[in-house]
């Protein structure tokens, strides 16, 4: 009798153990705390948490613009106390969203866990001198429950049929389009004088040192859709990493350097092809090599989250293949 009541103890105690753990999909509805607003944001995060630390995705759609960023936090499960700092958050006031205020706010929340949901409950707060302008947000975050993997970051989420629609400073790419430059001020050739055979020239040449290069298979993905979502972020330190992303061996954007703020990328993919191919290419390695990414694909069902690395003698590369359906 003793030693069931010792096993039962041991599974419960495990149990709330498990379920106290930060990891996992979270969605929810910032409120800008200040009279007569109607303005809010919904919210994503996706986590993981290893001891006292946690890292992954913050998102939020606000107006007509999704951003998402890398960040990383502390987790108190003495206290079940949140903590992600240095969060870039959109002015609730913006009218012009692709070009609008920013302030840098903090998340402090709690974790809350029943037997019917786990929910984590907090705010957006901003520094002192500024607290007039960027006014506290407070949100309450719900666990995905579809989430099943929490040891792996590889999770489907119901947070990616939320966001799913490209935005305008998105770069949206279909099956055999000319290659784009990351933004104008990393493209190697000005805007202004950029002529057929520049970009002709261009690609050819990083057709050739993109060839010379080992391919180093990631990760196989299975999607659901014809098109992707591909965002990028730098996991690591910001250390200027910049890279050329490939589709099936064509550049699709270049110049790009990686940072905490992602870099979306909607892609089309090629029915003729039983696997479409991404590969990262490496520019340069940043101040720390190697060159390090997390990319977060997405096909407006399934999340898929995979950590590359690429170097000056090998391309990092996902094979995504579309799932058969068994209907």
């Amino acid at each position: 009798m003793l030693r069931i009541i010792l096993v039962l103890s041991f599974l419960l105690t495990g149990r709330f153990a498990f379920s106290q753990s930060i990891s996992g999909s979270w969605y929810g509805k910032a409120d800008v705390v200040v009279q007569g607003i109607a303005n809010n944001y919904l919210t994503e995060m996706v986590l993981k948490q290893r001891g006292s630390e946690i890292e992954g995705v913050f998102g939020y759609y606000f107006k007509d613009t999704y951003q998402s960023f890398f960040v990383r936090g502390t987790y108190n499960k003495e206290t079940r106390s949140v903590s992600i700092k240095n969060l870039p958050m959109l002015f609730y006031r913006s009218r012009e969203t692709q070009n609008g205020a920013e302030c840098m706010m903090d998340f402090e929340g709690t974790l809350r866990v029943s037997q019917v949901k786990s929910s984590m409950n907090g705010s957006f707060l901003t520094i002192e001198k500024y607290k007039y302008t960027c006014p506290e947000m407070r949100v309450n975050f719900t666990m995905d429950v579809s989430t099943k993997n929490l040891d792996s970051m590889l999770s489907n989420s119901i947070v990616g049929k939320r966001f799913w629609m490209p935005q305008r400073e998105d770069v949206v790419v279909k099956a055999n389009t000319p290659v784009a430059n990351g933004s104008p001020t990393s493209s190697v050739i000005a805007p202004s004088k950029i002529t057929d055979s520049a970009i002709a020239y261009n690609e050819r040449n990083l057709v050739a040192q993109f060839s010379r290069r080992k391919i180093i298979y990631t990760k196989d993905l299975e999607i659901g859709s014809d098109s992707i979502r591909v965002s990028l972020y730098d996991n690591g330190e910001i250390d200027g990493d910049t890279v050329t992303v490939f589709l099936n061996g064509k550049p699709v954007i270049t110049h790009q350097e990686l940072t905490a703020r992602a870099t979306n990328i909607y892609l089309t993919l090629d029915n003729s092809k039983d696997v479409n191919e991404v590969s990262l290419f490496a520019e340069n390695l940043g101040k720390i090599p190697p060159n390090t990414a997390l990319m977060v694909v997405t096909d407006g069902i399934s999340r898929f989250e995979v950590f590359l690395s690429s170097t000056y003698t090998q391309n990092a590369t996902v094979r995504i293949k579309k799932r058969i359906s068994r209907h």
